[in-house]
């Protein structure tokens, strides 16, 4: 279950990234082979198109690690971005001194505390050897939340194997905006987002990191990211929607969590913030993780259900 975060939460590790920005944003919609023939860039993720009148927002859905090769995305991607009067994102991640005080309030204890003392004895043993295995000192994750540690550490998993936070869509395409002189919107706020991880009690904190913790052990997280990742990547929208459909039967208080609370919850308040944006801006362009525009309650839905006309474009 662990592995959808790189798909629907972006805000926690931009920090963390071994870089501070994204190479150069590639615009071009072709690129040669190695014959020296152009070949046809691929769709990625998922994209809709809502009106309402003549306004049009544009919904693109992403994941928040990547590679080189994702880039550039394709013609219809990149043109409704150049359209667009505005990008908008989950959270502005260049923000870092939002990122840095969110961090700080939500994801670290106080001075005098440390995570020996909210997890088991059983908990804290098997935190021991899996930061033993990656190389990572106890002593720099003492004071970090449980919740904390391991989306770290399946970040830290993703970059080793390619998928670095500094190549996620985001920062592409605020590099193409901030080349483009667009302005950027954010729908949430970094503090939002990680208070939703922090609201987990003691007892669910411990129970998310150890699920993580035996998943990135055992190879199944990395097995089922690169499989979403694969999805992603091909626009295979089945395989997507199976994602959803595999997550919604989860029975572990983090598998309800994720869906209750970092989707379910957050859904109806980004559709509010497009509803607002098709009300009074002309064309905007708005990426957020590929799993928030899925299913019944995905965003597109909730704004068909009020009346906009949403189309899926793939």
């Amino acid at each position: 279950m662990r592995r959808y975060v790189v798909f629907i939460f972006t805000a926690l590790f931009s920090l963390y990234a071994a870089s501070a920005h994204a190479d150069k944003a590639v615009t071009q919609t072709t690129s040669p082979s190695a014959n020296g023939q152009k070949h046809v860039i691929p769709q990625r993720g998922t994209l809709y198109r809502a009106t309402h009148g003549s306004n049009v927002s544009y919904l693109f859905g992403t994941i928040h690690v990547g590679q080189t090769a994702f880039y550039p995305l394709e013609p219809q991607v990149t043109r409704a971005l150049s359209d667009a009067k505005k990008l908008v994102i989950e959270v502005d991640i260049n923000n870092t001194e939002a990122m840095r005080l969110a961090i700080m309030r939500h994801g670290i204890y106080p001075d005098g505390q440390t995570i020996n003392r909210h997890l088991s004895a059983d908990g804290s043993v098997q935190l021991r050897q899996a930061l033993k295995r990656v190389d990572i000192p106890f002593e720099s994750v003492a004071r970090m939340k449980p919740w904390m540690i391991a989306n770290l550490l399946l970040i830290q998993e993703m970059a080793r194997n390619g998928f670095p936070t500094e190549q996620g869509i985001e920062k592409y395409f605020i590099s193409i905006a901030q080349e483009q002189n667009k302005p950027i919107q954010e729908l949430e706020t970094a503090d939002y987002q990680l208070s939703l991880f922090d609201s987990m009690t003691d007892a669910e904190q411990e129970e998310y990191l150890r699920e993580n913790l035996a998943e990135l052990a055992n190879g199944d997280a990395m097995k089922k990211a690169l499989a979403l990742i694969s999805a992603w990547q091909n626009a295979d929208a089945r395989a997507l929607d199976g994602a959803l459909l595999e997550m919604q039967k989860g029975e572990t208080a983090s598998d309800r969590f994720l869906q209750q609370v970092l989707l379910d919850k957050r859904n109806p308040n980004m559709a509010n913030k497009v509803e607002t944006l098709l009300k009074t801006d002309k064309t905007s362009f708005v990426a957020v993780g590929a799993l928030h525009l899925l299913g019944d309650k995905g965003v597109p839905s909730l704004l068909q259900k009020r009346g906009y006309e949403v189309q899926k474009i793939y």
